[in-house]
C-alpha cells in the first residue's frame, strides 16, 4: 500500500482546538506503518471537508492532487490488517477530556444497502417505516454531554445466514471469533469495552429497545454488572408484577396489560427536566415489576424493576414504556433520562448525511469497522471544536 510520489496536500488549520495531524495522531498512532497513519489522517480529513456522497475517490480529492491516491485509501480501509479499537479507544477518552458525560446512550442503527454481498445486509422489518428493507444492522454506543452525542463504539449484526455459511464469512472476511449474537449481547459487549475504557464509571445508560423482544436478558446483565439503565421496551414483554409491598405476583402478564391494570399505581403528575434544560410537568403511571423465572437464576427472579410510561388518555396514541433498575430514584428523575435518548436521533441523522456512515463502498467485516471508525472521529473533531474546527489551506506534504 505503500506511494512512491510526491503530492500536494490540502490540510486543515483549526480555528481552535487542535490541528488535525494532532488529532489523527492521537488517534491512529497505534498504527505500526507511517503509510498507514497517513491513510488514516487523509480519510480523516477528507471526511471532513467532502460536500455530498463519500466516496474513496472524492475523499482522495478533497485532500491530495495525487492521481493513486483513491486506490491507497481503498487498500487502507478494506485490506489494510489494523486494529479499530485502540482508536476508539483513544476517541472514548478524548471525548470525556473534553467533555462531562451524562449517559451512555445506545441504539440500533438501520444501514440501507443494494444487493446482498455487503457483510451482514439481509432482509429486515422495520417498525416504525412498517416496511421489509434491505439492511445491515448496527448497534452504536453514544457519549452523552451536556451540548452533543459522540458516537465512540460500534457491532454489527450477523443474521444467521452470514453467521454460519462459510463462502459468506469468507467473502466477507470474517474473523473466526466473530460469530452471530442477539441484539442484547451485542449492547453487552459495547457496554463492557465502554466500561474498561471510561475515566467516568458511573454513568447511566439510556436506550430505545422498544423493537427487540428480548430485553429480560439484558436488564438481568446490566444490573449484575451494576450498571443502571433506563431503557424503552416494547408493549409485549412479559413481565411479574409486584404485589402491595414488593409481594411476589406469580402471574405474568405484558408490559402495556400492567401499566393499564388495577395492579400499577394510580397516574400522578410528575416534575421531569428536559434535555435542554427546561422542566415540565409530566402525568405519568408506574409500578414495580420482576423479571420472568426463565430470564436468569433465583437472584436475578428477586429483583425489581421499575416499569414506568406518559399516562395518555384513552384514545391517544400509548406513549413509550420504560423500564429501569433504579427504584429508589423519583420517577421525574427516571423520566428526565429517558428524555435523554432523543439526543442520539440528530447525531445518527448527521453521520449519513454530513459524515458519510452509509457510504462505505467496501464489502468486508474490517472494512466497515475501519470506515465507521473513521467516521466517528470526523464527527467527534467536528462536534468537540465547532463546524469551523479546520479551513482548507495549501501545504506543502507527501502522500
Amino acid at each position: 500500500m505503500s506511494a512512491n510520489h510526491t503530492a500536494t496536500i490540502r490540510t486543515l488549520v483549526p480555528h481552535g482546538g487542535p490541528s488535525i495531524d494532532a488529532y489523527a495522531e492521537s488517534l491512529f498512532g497505534h498504527l505500526p506503518r507511517s503509510d498507514q497513519r497517513r491513510w488514516a489522517r487523509v480519510y480523516l480529513e477528507g471526511l471532513l471537508t467532502t460536500s455530498g456522497k463519500k466516496s474513496v475517490r472524492r475523499l482522495a480529492a478533497a485532500v491530495t492532487e495525487s492521481s493513486t491516491a483513491s486506490q491507497s485509501l481503498q487498500q487502507f480501509i478494506n485490506v489494510s490488517p489494523w486494529e479499530w479499537d485502540p482508536a476508539r479507544t483513544e476517541l472514548a477518552r478524548w471525548t470525556e477530556h473534553h467533555r462531562p458525560v451524562q449517559a451512555w446512550i445506545l441504539g440500533i442503527t438501520i444501514l440501507p444497502k443494494r444487493g446482498d454481498r455487503s457483510v451482514g445486509v439481509h432482509r429486515r422489518f422495520i417498525p416504525h417505516s412498517g416496511r421489509m428493507v434491505n439492511c445491515q444492522v448496527a448497534m452504536g454506543l453514544f457519549l452523552l454531554t451536556e451540548s452533543a452525542s459522540v458516537p465512540v463504539d460500534w457491532q454489527l449484526f450477523l443474521p444467521d445466514q452470514w453467521a454460519e455459511d462459510a463462502r459468506l464469512r469468507k467473502l466477507a472476511h470474517l474473523p473466526d471469533a466473530v460469530q452471530g449474537r442477539p441484539l442484547w449481547s451485542h449492547v453487552l459487549g459495547l457496554v463492557d469495552s465502554q466500561a474498561a475504557r471510561t475515566t467516568q464509571p458511573h454513568v447511566p445508560v439510556v436506550a430505545d429497545f422498544s423493537g427487540c423482544p428480548d430485553i429480560h436478558r439484558l436488564a438481568i446483565e446490566l444490573t449484575r454488572r451494576g450498571r443502571d439503565f433506563v431503557m424503552a421496551v416494547p408493549p409485549s414483554a412479559l413481565v411479574r408484577p409486584s404485589g402491595p409491598l414488593g409481594q411476589q405476583n406469580r402471574g405474568l402478564v405484558t408490559a402495556r396489560e400492567y401499566l393499564g391494570s388495577h395492579q400499577a399505581q394510580r397516574p400522578r403528575t410528575v416534575i421531569a427536566a428536559l434535555p435542554d434544560g427546561r422542566q415540565r410537568h409530566v402525568r405519568v403511571v408506574s409500578g414495580l415489576v420482576q423479571m420472568p423465572s426463565s430470564a436468569g437464576g433465583a437472584s436475578a427472579r428477586h429483583r425489581m424493576y421499575r416499569l414506568f410510561t406518559q399516562w395518555r388518555p384513552e384514545g391517544e396514541r400509548p406513549a413509550r414504556l420504560w423500564l429501569s433498575n433504579i427504584t429508589d430514584g423519583s420517577i421525574g428523575e427516571l423520566l428526565s433520562l429517558a428524555a435523554l435518548e432523543c439526543a442520539a436521533g440528530p447525531t445518527r441523522d448527521s453521520l449519513v448525511s454530513r459524515f458519510g456512515l452509509l457510504d462505505f463502498e467496501g464489502r468486508s467485516f474490517p472494512g466497515w469497522h475501519h470506515h465507521v471508525t473513521l467516521v466517528s472521529a470526523a464527527h467527534a473533531y467536528h462536534t468537540l471544536f465547532g463546524p469551523d474546527a479546520g479551513l482548507p489551506e495549501t501545504v506543502g506534504g507527501t502522500a
